[in-house]
């Protein structure tokens, strides 16, 4: 055991030290080469050295680089040295986090994390939470708390007796909301089209001067944090309005809930911690390892009654169970690398991590600007969206940029328009992976208008 450790390690640091100078994305062969980790399964037991090599000779090679510095795509963070190094202790440790008796350190991080959690994030402090595997799931959680709180109140157990019959819930949503909010209805059997829209403006903010009236059987969901332009809603007005009338309000938050750590972007939070239930991930922008998100739910006995289970089997204290807050109960102790990440960062370098990615792709816009390309949003955090041209001519710059290796950035639709989203989210990435990266962008969209004017 000792000297497969060894060799992973070796294995790992090799891995680590080349990233920033590799291809983002594989070389088509290297892609080609994964059959080699297929075939029939083996009849005979085999060396662990050897499938550890077999890992990584063929595998690393067809790995994307999003660890590295000039990854601008799908909101990915990094993953920072602190984080890494603890995802290896909980490997080692294997704790089942379910339960305090299963795992006392895997409890006692994740109380100290929560406090941490709650002062960055400028959360009130009775606030629960509920560590889960992303931001899918947090919404999960926390629609799920939610939906308990406002049946409950109608008198009606939604937990014994499901939606038949139960009192109609009414959701409402941005034109802007994301998807996994929209999955997270659909397994709560609340529906994705079953929900009511607000119209949004130019930056997709949800317009605050033309919200209906609601009742107290209304969640409300708002963004911290549009995913294509970085815009948040107008939270004060919303959740006053909503308030007044007994509704729910539900943050999707996740990445531009961290905004709130970083103090020159902390208004762009207001209002927001007024709400009653908070999602977000910390694989994104505190850079931890996969998978890691929080749900948030300002009153904990609304997420416990929602997740609880019961049996004699369980050995629950009269201290926070994790296993209550959680739609898992076995689950790996991602607290670990949340604490590894905090505790090695502080709110120093939590808030310089935050403010840096926003500089970056204030820089990033900046430079695509000046050559004469078109900007769409308002560069407020970490995004950025830039046309080319018409839609055949964007997407061909980003098919072209992704195949020639120097950065990774994706492609989306806004407003109507096809454009190249750049999303600066890990913490590794300098001035010079911004400038290397630009610079190919605009030497790759020289060589794409060049060839269209042929």
């Amino acid at each position: 055991m000792k000297d497969l450790l060894l060799d992973a390690s070796a294995r790992a640091v090799r891995y680590v030290s080349g990233i920033g100078t590799r291809r983002i994305t594989p070389h088509p062969e290297d892609i080609a080469r994964l059959t080699a980790l297929g075939g029939p399964m083996p009849e005979e037991p085999c060396d662990p050295r050897t499938v550890l090599a077999l890992l990584d000779d063929i595998g690393s090679p067809a790995t994307v680089a999003s660890t590295g510095g000039r990854y601008f795509g799908f909101v990915t963070g990094a993953t920072l040295p602190a984080a890494l190094a603890a995802n290896w202790i909980a490997g080692v440790w294997d704790q089942n986090a379910g339960m305090r008796v299963m795992s006392p350190v895997g409890a006692a991080l994740e109380d100290i994390t929560l406090g941490w959690l709650r002062e960055a994030l400028g959360l009130p402090p009775s606030t629960g939470v509920g560590f889960v595997t992303g931001a899918t799931m947090a919404n999960f959680t926390c629609l799920a708390a939610a939906r308990h709180a406002l049946l409950e109140r109608a008198g009606w157990n939604v937990e014994d007796n499901g939606l038949f019959s139960a009192p109609p819930l009414t959701v409402v949503v941005s034109d802007e909301v994301h998807v996994s909010v929209l999955k997270a209805l659909s397994m709560l059997g609340l529906g994705r089209t079953r929900v009511t829209r607000l119209a949004t403006d130019d930056q997709g903010r949800i317009k605050s001067d033309s919200l209906p009236a609601f009742d107290d059987r209304t969640i409300v969901c708002i963004q911290a944090g549009n995913v294509n332009t970085g815009a948040f809603d107008p939270a004060a007005q919303i959740c006053a309005h909503a308030h007044r009338y007994g509704a729910w309000v539900h943050v999707d938050g996740a990445f531009g809930l961290w905004a709130a750590a970083a103090p020159r972007r902390a208004n762009l939070m207001a209002g927001f911690a007024d709400a009653d239930s908070w999602a977000t991930d910390c694989h994104k922008w505190l850079n931890v390892p996969y998978d890691s998100g929080l749900a948030f739910v300002r009153e904990p006995q609304h997420v416990r009654s929602a997740m609880t289970v019961s049996a004699a089997y369980l050995q629950a204290s009269d201290l926070r169970e994790p296993y209550q807050y959680t739609p898992e109960a076995s689950r790996r102790a991602r607290a670990i690398e949340v604490w590894a990440a905090l505790r090695s960062l502080g709110r120093r370098g939590l808030a310089d991590m935050i403010e840096g990615n926003c500089r970056m792709a204030s820089r990033f816009a900046g430079q695509l600007r000046t050559a004469g390309y078109s900007i769409l949003n308002d560069v407020v955090l970490n995004q950025v969206l830039v046309s080319f041209g018409d839609a055949a001519v964007t997407k061909r710059v980003i098919s072209e940029l992704q195949n020639e290796g120097t950065c990774w950035c994706g492609a989306t639709e806004w407003h109507g328009q096809t454009a190249m989203r750049i999303s600066v989210s890990g913490w590794a990435t300098t001035e010079e992976d911004v400038d290397q990266s630009a610079a190919a962008v605009l030497r790759v969209a020289g060589s794409v208008s060049q060839s269209g004017a042929k």
